[in-house]
């Protein structure tokens, strides 16, 4: 599946679907030259064919085609700032329409009643949550993620959001959202190769993830240009402008 965008774009004529950056595939929506449902079957394609290999999901959401197809019914005055995206989310936010196990056996098959706060957020503004990616159990220790580095699976892709950072540097989805206490979220994209963002403690709701320390734990994403992590960033209402400090 192929998109044809205009010279003006600044998408390749023959790019494949699953490897738009989030801002490119969000304004091909915005111009009715993309529809949702088809970005995401060539996202659910890409996770076909490399998935047992990186092993970057715990869960993928059974209803996606039919969410995405329903976002393409929209009309345009209906339609949120991230209409149509695919989103991974990190397996220790509450999805109330997937399990959430934090990759622990002792969780297998826990149903939440309601989304995360971020989860939330993201559906209101059109978002696709396409399902849950892997991660250190608890976020903390005990059982690594079984998540192997895209660019060569013997290695590691960090911890503890490993599936986040490799889904998006292995092109199963253009955003994705982990979390960190240490280096969880930054490490992870240093390890893949793609550009994440930890913002200021407590800027972004915490509500209905698992907090670890509760001091240091924050909400951070994943995407393959600092554009995308900059529509992300405005959408969870980060949106101060970065001054120099006085005598800087």
């Amino acid at each position: 599946m192929n998109i044809r965008p205009q010279p003006a774009s600044g998408i390749p004529a023959k790019l494949e679907l699953h490897r738009l950056t989030a801002t490119q595939a969000l304004q091909a929506l915005r111009e009715g030259r993309l529809l949702a449902r088809d970005l995401v079957q060539s996202c659910l394609q890409r996770i076909e064919a490399r998935d047992g290999e990186v092993r970057a999901w715990l869960h993928l959401n059974p209803h996606v085609l039919k969410q995405a197809s329903a976002l393409d019914a929209l009309p345009q005055e209906q339609r949120g700032r991230l209409h149509g995206l695919p989103i991974g989310i990190k397996d220790v936010f509450e999805t109330k329409d997937m399990p959430t196990t934090f990759n622990s056996p002792n969780f297998e098959g826990h149903q939440p009643g309601q989304d995360a706060a971020v989860v939330d957020l993201l559906r209101a503004e059109g978002a696709i949550i396409l399902g849950k990616t892997d991660t250190t159990e608890f976020a903390a220790a005990g059982r690594n993620a079984a998540t192997g580095n895209p660019r060569d699976p013997r290695f590691s892709s960090g911890g503890s959001s490993a599936g986040s950072a490799a889904s998006v540097a292995d092109f199963h989805v253009p955003l994705s959202i982990g979390t960190q206490t240490g280096g969880s979220t930054i490490r992870p994209a240093s390890f893949c190769g793609v550009y994440a963002l930890k913002p200021t403690f407590g800027m972004v709701s915490r509500e209905g993830f698992k907090i670890y320390a509760n001091s240091l734990d924050t909400v951070g994403w994943y995407g393959r240009s600092v554009a995308d992590l900059a529509l992300l960033a405005e959408v969870l209402g980060l949106t101060e402008t970065i001054r120099p400090a006085p005598g800087a």
